[in-house]
């Protein structure tokens, strides 16, 4: 998976599945939102990083919806199968946990 990052423009694999699970559990109202999420992803992200990306995720998600993706292209390539089993803990500052989820 090292050279997985390549392919999400920096993000490594595992980064991606935290932003995915952090948009999950941070209110899309909360003030600080990317900063929390930028947290929970931890490493070298930063709040405008995260932000950034989410906008890239909408617009991929946009143009998906649009029904201009072309379903036959992805026939014509190879796919990737990738172990994706693992488990995400979230801690508070007590090291209580919070949130655990299993990616399988």
């Amino acid at each position: 998976m090292d050279r997985f990052p390549d392919v999400l423009c920096g993000w490594s694999w595992e980064e991606n599945k935290l932003f995915e699970l952090a948009l999950a559990v941070v209110d899309e109202q909360h003030p600080d939102r990317w900063e929390v999420v930028a947290a929970m992803v931890g490493g070298e992200k930063t709040a405008e990083d995260v932000h950034k990306h989410y906008v890239i995720l909408l617009e991929d998600l946009q143009f998906i919806e649009s029904g201009k993706l072309d379903h036959k292209l992805a026939e014509t390539q190879s796919c990737i199968q990738l172990d994706c089993t693992q488990s995400v803990c979230w801690t508070d500052d007590d090291n209580n946990l919070l949130v655990r989820l299993d990616i399988k």
